[in-house]
């Protein structure tokens, strides 16, 4: 089963891939760049499955980043693409992608509960082999994130699509730049840097030692 979320996610690579200057539009993007990627992404879920002994295999945004080699294998880049690295452009392509779906989907939903999570110190690492069961609890501790996966047609009580459609929304939030994502500590916010120490009004400024 793969949610109506991530088909579209798909769909949008290759509109987004079209549209990237980097992309060498005279060899064009392959027409079976959605296909291919699309196969790879339900291929990852069913290792997933399989490796959690789950009887349905549903697609996650995850699984979209894990079928970059069908992505890449489809583009020419241009000169300003080689410098940047295919596997880049692939990661930005998908970013941008899932930065419009996302909008179509929420773009009124009110995410700031989720939003001070993690300014409040909050982090999430979601690694690709959990299953729906330990996915779901480590997103239950999301203050206010379940609450909009009904948006993306999923409820609650469905493990797996429940799942899937809370990770398309921590990942849209970090499309759109309201959270911080890394690989080694995952979903996060950023920490606000810190202020450069003043000199208290009309005192000159202190000299530097030789």
């Amino acid at each position: 089963m793969v949610p109506k979320f991530v088909r579209e996610v798909i769909e949008s690579v290759a509109f987004a891939a079209r549209e990237d200057k980097r992309i060498d539009k005279r060899s064009g993007v392959s027409q079976r760049l959605s296909i291919t990627c699309m196969e790879n992404v339900i291929s990852n879920a069913e290792r997933r499955a399989l490796r959690n002994k789950e009887a349905l295999v549903v697609p996650r945004i995850g699984d979209v980043y894990a079928a970059m080699p069908a992505i890449t294998g489809k583009l020419e880049l241009e000169y300003e693409g080689e410098l940047k690295g295919a596997d880049n452009i692939a990661r930005e392509i998908i970013r941008t992608a899932v930065g419009k779906v996302f909008s179509r989907h929420l773009s009124q939903a009110d995410l700031q509960p989720v939003i001070q999570w993690f300014e409040m110190g909050g982090e999430l690492k979601l690694p690709e082999i959990a299953s729906a069961k330990e996915e779901m609890a480590a997103l239950r501790g999301i203050q206010g994130l379940l609450e909009h996966v009904a948006a993306l047609g999923a409820s609650a009580s469905d493990a797996p699509l429940a799942a899937a459609a809370g990770e398309f929304i921590l990942e849209g939030l970090w499309a759109q730049k309201r959270i911080s994502r890394s690989e080694e500590r995952g979903y996060h916010a950023d920490r606000p840097k810190p202020t450069e120490q003043r000199e208290p009004p009309g005192r000159p400024p202190r000299r530097p030692y030789n």
